[in-house]
């Protein structure tokens, strides 16, 4: 599995490093491996190309991987909610658009545990160093007063899944797709540890600031169809399952699972309609500083971590909803 991992990493790093050197080509750098959570953002990529945008897509194995890239100037826009390492930094990348809110399950192998208490002591598996996977776990050994044995970052919800089923890990965190298929399993021994609903940004679209002020009229665009395709997918979930079709993206997931994976986001209310422009920043500095991702949250303000300039003209234009 490592030696597959390696690999896979330096792919992905050689198809971010090779692009075309177009100056027109717009790189777009995805913290995970392509999954039916990512397919709403594909869909609005795809149609963000047919309105003439030139857009490269490459997947990371992480938040992190992507970030560099952006600072590495070999991406354009990143995924992920980089609250920790702009603030460590104060580098000038902000985020543009939430693409969903926190939804993430801890989910539990039962012959080993049952509930938070039984973790005190255990070693707890996480997406990522500030991701909002190690965030929601470390507030829940907060509320139930228990401490990890260690912290481990294992990077992919369908990686740590997989180490699950493999018995290589007892206590992870997943996202609803993977937890769905480890619940479903015959006779499955897995379980989904109860939390809070929490409001907080699971994904966002990041760039540097040079490149927003750059390329407004371009991420205008990509702005307008990733609106569009939230709006209709709130209102009508099978829309993204019509749009994959249309585009043949992911062939070989069955219909049906992309349809109950967007019906269930749906229903918990992942998707925002307006980008995040709303609540986005209050619900992550709330959640993100209780977790300590992010240092004195009292003192941080929307214009260090966001950029809200593109949104608020693309939520001007009310008819690009409809």
């Amino acid at each position: 599995m490592l030696r597959f991992l390696k690999g896979l990493l330096l792919l992905c790093a050689v198809s971010v490093s090779n692009v075309n050197a177009n100056t027109d080509l717009i790189r777009v750098a995805l913290d995970d491996l392509p999954g039916v959570d990512m397919l709403p953002t594909l869909i609005a990529i795809e149609r963000a190309k047919e309105r003439g945008l030139n857009i490269k897509v490459s997947y990371m194995l992480s938040e992190g991987m992507a970030m560099r890239t952006i600072l590495n100037k070999q991406a354009d826009i990143g995924m992920g909610t980089p609250y920790q390492k702009v603030q460590q930094t104060s580098a000038p990348i902000r985020m543009f658009y939430q693409l969903n809110m926190l939804r993430f399950h801890p989910v539990v192998d039962t012959r080993f545990y049952s509930s938070w208490d039984e973790l005190d002591g255990v070693d707890m598996y996480s997406h990522g160093k500030g991701s909002g996977t190690e965030a929601l776990v470390n507030i829940m050994a907060k509320k139930h007063g228990i401490t990890y044995g260690k912290m481990v970052y294992l990077p992919g919800s369908g990686v740590r899944a997989n180490a699950m089923v493999n018995g290589r890990v007892h206590a992870t965190v997943v996202d609803t797709e993977r937890k769905n298929k480890l619940i479903a399993r015959p006779n499955s021994p897995f379980k989904v540890l109860p939390i809070e609903k929490i409001n907080a940004t699971d994904e966002a679209l990041f760039a540097n600031e040079t490149f927003i002020r750059a390329n407004q009229k371009e991420l205008g665009i990509l702005v307008e169809e990733l609106l569009f395709v939230w709006n209709r997918m709130n209102r009508e979930p099978a829309f993204i399952v019509d749009q994959r079709n249309n585009y043949g993206l992911l062939p070989k997931v069955a219909d049906i699972k992309i349809l109950q994976y967007v019906q269930e986001m749906v229903a918990e209310g992942a998707f925002s309609n307006d980008g995040g422009r709303t609540s986005a920043f209050n619900a992550d500095i709330e959640f993100y500083g209780f977790a300590g991702t992010i240092k004195k949250p009292e003192e941080q303000k929307l214009e260090h971590f966001w950029n809200f300039s593109i949104l608020d003209k693309a939520l001007d234009s009310p008819s690009i909803v409809q």
